[in-house]
């Protein structure tokens, strides 16, 4: 049951008609209405000294609270919450460590560009810069790392700057903001009610490119032989993924994924080659490799995609799409390039386009690559249970919509790798902060945000025992997740890279002991299930699945089990290793 305030039945109604009435007072109320305002339903958050008024002015609001066992599981909630909802996620925290514990997932967001507001309590503005009790300059501390980082400094427009901050981790390219709150500002006197949420008058953000720059872009597709799309996580940001799937199911041109793209093309259309770059198919990366055009749309060209950035398709043109006019040639090169909101320049080049590219023999060529390099592995019975086998059963098993949650490791590889995706917003992972722990309270926030989908979580023994504590908020909050521990007793990706790369010294990898994770489930009150062989896999998921509430399966994995294909770090991407032999030999 979610934290909010009761009210006898009888007084219900009359409480909501006061509740609509009844003016603002403090500047705590000013911060509630805000949110109110702009359409927050749930705050993921910790309680505190100086944040204290402003949930006392949450008290008789209908935002749902919910109480994190930790404040970076409040941000990391909010952070899923925005990624699969599409609207800013909220987190409350106090003041010193516990604004310094949102750090992490304000950090997180912001190199995902997911939306999020943290509001943050603040000691009283005279004590400010005196070093007192749980103080720390939030705002230095974050500016950094978020759109914009707000000093609330009056109570009476206190409002005004929560309204901005949400509608500035909305507008454009998404990503988290922050408003810190001294107390007195909250506990002070006001009358104004706060603005409707608006972004500054100086924010411009551009919709469509310039018409004559698509048209040439859309004609360097057309003439292309071998052309690839490249979709990025902007794709799912600007809900574009019905334009992206219209464009290249029209003019049959195939399609890579980046990591936070994953499910903005169905993985099981024959256009699909799914995602590129370190730990990405074999095929998708032959295809960047040979493209003679990319068309590159809401991606930034981080390195785990691209690996060296001087063998990064290096015959294409590019055209890149992308709403932030600083990514354009940052990375790579834009020979194209087009700067707007991805659904509205897809829509553009579609209209633009003089006639599909002649790409038949081309399009086989990528239906070859899929079948001289499939993403395959061997369940030999005399070996432990494989990771990739737990996962394709548990994606042969859910809905199309199910939503999969991950920490951050080889199990989110794995994760990635062998579930079908055919649906956007169904991938929540942290992609380029890589923080392990995302994926227990990255549930919560996933679940909340779409009560009637499923949600399964896959983590690493490593990564769970981060954030293990969230367990406690999902069994309290009754939330019907299933967590699947890949557990290797390792933190297996740095194992895996010790052995590739530091010839074989496993320093401070390997876990002499781990507890018994579906033992501490049942501790915190969740169902627990083990699974150590082929036989019972079905059968213990589905066990999972039906228990009606949060469950662990316990997944003992085969720990010399490694993460393939892989490109070494700056490799060339045309070079990837099938396994660890092969590493040698790039």
């Amino acid at each position: 049951m979610s934290e909010r305030a009761s009210v006898p039945k009888e007084d219900e109604e009359a409480t909501e008609s006061t509740d609509e009435q009844s003016p603002v007072t403090t500047g705590a109320q000013s911060v509630i209405r805000a949110l109110e305002n702009a359409g927050a339903d749930y705050v993921f958050g910790v309680q505190g000294g100086a944040i204290m008024p402003v949930y006392d002015a949450l008290y008789d609001s209908d935002i749902t609270h919910v109480t994190m066992a930790h404040e970076q599981g409040a941000s990391h909630a909010a952070d899923a919450y925005g990624i699969v909802t599409g609207d800013p996620g909220v987190c409350f925290a106090t003041s010193g460590p516990g604004a310094t514990n949102l750090v992490t997932g304000i950090a997180d967001a912001n190199m995902d560009s997911d939306p999020v507001i943290a509001l943050t309590g603040q000691v009283p503005t005279e004590f400010v810069g005196n070093d007192a009790f749980q103080e720390t300059d939030t705002v230095g501390i974050t500016q950094p790392i978020t759109k914009e980082s707000y000093f609330a400094a009056d109570s009476d427009t206190v409002g005004d700057d929560v309204s901005e901050a949400f509608a500035l981790a909305n507008a454009g390219r998404q990503g988290p903001t922050l408003v810190d709150l001294p107390k007195d500002v909250t506990q002070g006197g006001t009358e104004v009610e706060p603005k409707a949420p608006q972004t500054p008058d100086t924010y411009d953000v551009p919709e469509e490119a310039d018409d004559a720059a698509v048209q040439e872009a859309a004609d360097a597709v057309a003439a292309a032989d071998r052309p690839v799309i490249l979709a990025g996580g902007g794709v799912i940001k600007a809900n574009a993924s019905n334009a992206l799937r219209e464009f290249a199911m029209e003019y049959e041109v195939p399609v890579v994924t980046t990591m936070p793209g994953i499910g903005s093309f169905p993985e099981d259309h024959e256009l699909s080659l799914e995602w590129a770059g370190m730990h990405g198919t074999g095929y998708a990366n032959m295809a960047i490799t040979n493209t003679d055009c990319l068309l590159a749309v809401g991606t930034r060209f981080d390195d785990r995609l691209t690996g060296g950035v001087d063998s990064f398709a290096p015959d294409a043109e590019v055209v890149h799409v992308d709403i932030d006019p600083a990514e354009i040639s940052k990375n790579i090169y834009a020979d194209y390039p087009l700067v707007g909101d991805a659904r509205e320049v897809l829509r553009q080049l579609f209209d633009a386009m003089p006639s599909a590219p002649d790409a038949d023999e081309w399009r086989d060529q990528c239906q070859e690559w899929k079948s001289e390099y499939p993403m395959t592995y061997d369940t030999p019975d005399d070996e432990p249970l494989k990771p990739q086998y737990v996962v394709e059963t548990f994606s042969d098993m859910t809905p199309d919509d199910t939503i999969v949650c991950t920490g951050v490791g080889q199990h989110q590889m794995w994760a990635s790798q062998f579930w079908e995706f055919t649906e956007p917003r169904t991938w929540v992972s942290s992609h380029g902060l890589g923080t392990m722990g995302y994926g227990v309270p990255a549930a919560i926030g996933a679940k909340l945000a779409a009560p009637d989908q499923e949600v399964v979580c896959f983590d690493g023994d490593g990564s769970f025992l981060m954030t293990v504590q969230g367990l406690s908020v999902a069994v309290r909050e009754q939330l019907d997740i299933t967590y699947v521990v890949l557990n290797n007793e390792a933190v297996g990706m740095v194992r895996q890279w010790q052995d590739g790369f530091y010839e074989g010294r496993r320093m401070a990898s390997e876990y002499p002991w781990i507890p018994q994770f579906d033992k501490l489930a049942e501790a915190f009150g969740a169902r627990g299930f083990t699974l150590e062989s082929y036989e019972n896999v079905e059968e213990t998921i589905q066990e999972a699945r039906d228990y009606d509430g949060p469950s662990v399966i316990d997944a003992h994995i085969d720990p010399g089990e490694n993460v393939f294909p892989m490109v070494p770090s700056g490799g060339d991407n045309g070079l990837f290793a099938l396994e660890e032999d092969h590493l040698d030999m790039i």
